[in-house]
């Protein structure tokens, strides 16, 4: 298959941003509960938007009375550190220059809140991706395929000849509804294993071999 188009995931994609999650989870959580939250276990909570995030975090999720605090905590705290330990995966930026040096059109697609995936759209990818969504208040977030076709109608792609890439199952549901072709990476927030069980059927190790796909 030629691509001409293709978008990205972020959190576990893109950039490593598991840390900076973590610590404002926690920070969300302190005034309200004794549990703090492990790397592990938000890698497992995280997929489906930070609100998501919360929910499974907070004991209680939305029945806690104090759910809506802990989450305005997040967000404002989040808002400000989410660039404190946060990093492109090793190969990312070589491999998203080599790209847009052939022509392709990139974008970003992302349950992360549109002004933090804009911010690191801006500061880590030295504007080389022409398309950078995430979530919208009115907007379905994915798997729904709204925001996915909204950066294919900004990057006048086509389905057929657009690639989704991303790490988890959320992503590999978007991709389906969209119509478009899903490669699964191996180096995010889920195993292998958990890609395949959840309908992954192509794999790469490494950003390194995402280019020999695209090659005419």
């Amino acid at each position: 298959m030629k691509y001409d188009t293709v978008i990205f995931d972020l959190d576990g994609t893109l950039l490593y941003t598991l840390e900076d999650l973590t610590i404002s989870t926690n920070y969300a959580l302190e005034p309200f509960s004794d549990v703090r939250r492990s790397l592990d276990e938000v890698r497992s909570f995280v997929g489906n938007g930070v609100r998501t995030l919360m929910i499974r975090a907070l004991p209680g999720g939305e029945q806690n009375p104090d759910f809506n605090a802990a989450f305005a905590r997040f967000r404002e705290h989040y808002a400000v550190h989410c660039r404190d330990h946060t990093r492109p995966y090793p190969g990312i930026m070589e491999a998203v220059r080599t790209l847009a040096a052939r022509g392709l059109k990139l974008g970003i697609v992302s349950n992360k809140p549109d002004p933090e995936v804009k911010d690191m759209n801006r500061a880590y990818f030295e504007g080389l991706f022409g398309s950078a969504l995430g979530e919208r208040e009115g907007v379905r977030r994915k798997p729904a395929p709204d925001s996915l076709l909204e950066a294919m109608r900004e990057l006048a792609a086509s389905p057929k000849t657009t690639l989704y890439v991303g790490d988890s199952e959320v992503d590999i549901a978007t991709a389906s509804v969209a119509n478009v072709d899903c490669l699964s990476v191996t180096w995010g927030f889920r195993s292998k294993e958990h890609l395949a069980s959840s309908g992954a059927s192509r794999f790469i190790s490494s950003p390194e071999e995402l280019l020999p796909l695209l090659e005419a």
